[in-house]
């Protein structure tokens, strides 16, 4: 290139490129070793609340199956919010 000035500007554009491309890869690095130490908790979490909700179901139809047998008009009452779907956030 022959303009001193313009080699110098893409010269110090081109490092301040490489200077922010390792910035972002070590930042990276880091961001993924929290995500794997997180991973383990995350999948416990997730394990015990899968079991928690199945333990609800589970009682929602023994509640049901009492409900069915010998009904009752406030029990139905609670079934039946219950089984509505939630309004949905907006």
């Amino acid at each position: 290139m022959k303009n001193d000035t313009t080699t110098t500007l893409l010269n110090f554009i081109l490092s301040v490129l490489v200077i922010l491309g390792v910035a972002f890869t070590v930042w990276n690095i880091f961001q993924q070793r929290t995500v794997r130490q997180l991973q383990p908790e995350l999948t416990i979490r997730a394990q015990m609340w899968q079991g928690t909700s199945a333990k609800v179901q589970m009682l929602i139809n023994d509640v049901e199956s009492y409900n069915a047998k010998s009904p009752n008009p406030e029990l139905g009452r609670i079934l039946q919010s219950i089984k509505q779907p939630a309004p949905a956030a907006k």
